[in-house]
């Protein structure tokens, strides 16, 4: 059951980050050590928007997770009202962006929990920095093989938003793409459709968290589960009726599996 606190939109902080000419802003709330100030001896937790949004719609995760550990949040270069790159980015650049963004304010070991686009990013900034990265959490991956087309792909995530998801959720998401622009969302989006999530996530060695809402064909249950077998120590947790963007509307739940998991992984470590 989600609680009120849950539903609540955290008050944050947030600090821009400028990495090889490319604009970001990384968000914490209250009990979270500000960036440059180290997060201790606890790897931290690090949230990942996908493509168009911005961290506001990944801010009840992050407030139930800060609970419990430093956490911080993206608003990625071009997206979250942030400086649009003057070049196409490729998902690499991403990943690149993170890993560098988060050394250069003194957070050194993380968890890394993507969304949807995120994931791809997720990925890449593990594959950049891998000594940093304890865990890696993908909820609701991108692209499944059903929809490699953007015609399938773009009606699986309209159904999504009119079928499966609350007006707060689709309020959040819509408004960013307006902030995000359609320009910059048609650059970005041959890049998601293109990249190859499997063929990446086959290089990542640490354990994995495959995570979808039990209703989300945006991210189908066979695709999920062929992810989690592609590396050693990969795992599939579903959250009953849900759609996509689980974490907005079971916010506690998905904190909870996240926080599982990394407890039992490290256990088993």
């Amino acid at each position: 059951m989600t609680t009120s606190a849950s539903r609540q939109r955290p008050t944050f902080e947030a600090a821009d980050v400028e990495i090889s000419g490319l604009t970001g802003r990384i968000h914490w709330t209250e009990g979270t050590p500000a960036p440059g100030e180290g997060s201790g001896n606890e790897p931290a937790y690090v949230l990942i928007h996908g493509i168009g949004v911005s961290h506001r719609y990944l801010a009840r995760l992050h407030a139930a997770l800060a609970a419990h550990a430093p956490t911080y949040s993206f608003d990625l270069p071009g997206f979250g009202g942030t400086a649009r790159p003057g070049r196409q980015l490729q998902v690499e650049d991403y990943g690149a962006f993170i890993a560098e963004a988060l050394a250069s304010r003194g957070i050194e070991s993380y968890v890394l929990v993507g969304h949807s686009m995120g994931v791809q990013f997720a990925i890449e900034a593990a594959l950049h920095a891998p000594e940093r990265v304890q865990r890696l959490v993908l909820m609701g991956p991108v692209v499944d093989s059903r929809y490699k087309s953007v015609f399938r792909q773009s009606l699986a995530l309209t159904l999504d938003g009119v079928l499966r998801e609350s007006p707060s959720s689709n309020w959040i998401v819509v408004s960013d793409y307006f902030r995000c622009g359609l320009r910059w969302y048609l650059t970005e989006l041959p890049v998601m459709m293109g990249y190859p999530t499997e063929k990446r996530l086959a290089g990542i060695k640490v354990p994995v968290l495959v995570l979808r809402g039990s209703r989300d064909q945006v991210a189908g249950p066979d695709w999920s589960l062929r992810l989690s077998r592609t590396v050693d120590q990969g795992r599939l947790v579903e959250i009953p009726g849900v759609g996509h963007v689980a974490q907005h509307m079971r916010p506690q739940a998905v904190a909870d599996a996240i926080r599982s998991f990394v407890a039992a992984t490290t256990q088993r470590s």
